[in-house]
């Protein structure tokens, strides 16, 4: 029973000796620590890693053309593969599955040659012809203006939407860009709206640098024809892209006329599968961060344990008494299992009050020097938490369970013996 004459009696004990107590807590205390703060770290490379697949939809796969490796119906070895418009509306026509099937065309590179340019400014940025439906692949967030219409789709307008960097080097603080003009390798674009990445970690560079046109336009415009270079191709909520690739990619090249089993042809990357290993990569982390973090909380415990059975031997005397006195086995094991427990927790609950303090500090240098490759907010979630205090209670009984089973196979007249 947990009245105050017993919590009395526990202060005593553990302040008995605070020294010893300290350095007995101190494993547990460390072994909690260590256990979060990996957890932490594990999540902080997961994001980190996440996020260079950016914002982009991961039900998503991207198909583009290369050289055929082999010879079919006439056509040579080596031959350049072209898509065009037609093969993604066969496509969508052919695999209801999908959700959307996007063309796209690029222009540059945000590290390329200059391209782009308004008034004396000039840069270098990627320009990409799409359609309006990309940004539900690819989400924005849209600052001013709107983002690329059907309409501007069928008008072949000179419409363009520029990312936040854009902005940045183009236009002077204070300018509004929505409703001005840029040149895109001399030929004049309206801006009608702006965008960032929608990451609260900060816009993704190369998507900050990037330039939306009409892909009617830009073909128009760049004289390229029907032809696309690459497909963005989403599948439905409920469907994996994955499963859905040999019939995209064998439509494909039945649309190319290409060999059947020529696997060089068509490059894909599929998004899905990619994030799928990264995430069984991250979930054997966490498993290695549980089973680091619990060694060394074992040893912690082992340590309550041997000094509660120190603790126990010292009190032999006063147990004696207690028997004799009329307590119960149970009373004697429940008063060494609530030290140890109490001991473990508290040494416990410290433990994860340092690593969250720990995890603040890493959260808050990272706010001031900025995005690190490959890491980002380390952070664990409450379940981490509620897992820690019961393994925290686990841990405090079985250290009480081997001196509570000791103190109460002392016989009375025995423990009064001992001197």
């Amino acid at each position: 029973m947990f009245n105050k004459d017993r919590w009395n009696e526990i202060l005593e004990a553990l302040n008995a000796n605070r020294f010893r107590t300290m350095l007995t807590a101190f494993g547990v205390f460390w072994g909690i620590f260590i256990l979060v703060l990996l957890l932490a770290l594990v999540t902080g490379l997961r994001n980190g890693v996440s996020k260079d697949f950016g914002n982009f939809a991961t039900n998503s796969m991207f198909v583009w053309g290369q050289g055929t490796s082999k010879p079919y119906k006439g056509l040579p070895k080596g031959r350049r593969v072209q898509f065009k418009m037609i093969d993604g509306e066969i496509l969508k026509e052919k695999i209801p599955e999908l959700k959307v099937v996007s063309p796209r065309n690029q222009l540059g590179g945000y590290q390329g040659t200059n391209n782009v340019t308004r008034k004396e400014k000039t840069g270098a940025f990627k320009v990409c012809g799409d359609y309006p439906e990309f940004i539900l692949q690819q989400p924005m967030d849209i600052l001013s203006g709107r983002f690329i219409s059907y309409s501007d789709i069928n008008d072949k307008r000179k419409a363009v939407v520029i990312g936040k960097g854009v902005v940045e080097s183009l236009f002077e603080f204070g300018e509004e860009p929505v409703g001005d003009y840029i040149k895109i390798n001399g030929v004049n674009f309206l801006v009608v709206g702006t965008f960032k990445s929608p990451s609260s970690a900060g816009d993704n560079e190369e998507l900050a640098n990037t330039v939306y046109v009409p892909f009617t336009t830009f073909n128009q415009v760049f004289n390229n024809a029907d032809n696309v270079r690459y497909f963005a191709i989403t599948a439905q909520d409920n469907v994996s892209i994955t499963t859905l690739k040999p019939r995209v990619l064998e439509i494909m090249r039945q649309q190319r006329t290409i060999h059947p089993n020529d696997k060089r042809a068509i490059g894909n990357r599929d998004l899905a599968e990619s994030f799928e290993k990264i995430t069984g990569l991250f979930d054997i982390l966490k498993f290695v961060g549980f089973f680091v973090g619990a060694l060394v909380l074992m040893s912690g415990v082992i340590g309550i344990s041997n000094i509660m059975l120190i603790v126990v031997k010292e009190r032999t005397k006063e147990i004696g008494v207690r028997r004799a006195l009329g307590a119960t086995p149970w009373n004697i094991r429940a008063q060494v299992l609530q030290e140890s427990l109490v001991l473990t927790i508290l040494s416990g609950m410290v433990g994860v009050a340092f690593s969250a303090g720990g995890i603040w500090i890493m959260n808050y240098i990272l706010s001031l020097s900025g995005p690190v490759e490959n890491f980002a907010n380390p952070s664990v979630n409450i379940q981490v938490i509620a897992l820690a205090l019961l393994i925290l209670i686990i841990s405090g009984l079985l250290a009480g369970l081997i001196p509570a089973t000791r103190a109460t196979q002392m016989k009375p007249v025995d423990a009064l013996r001992v001197d």
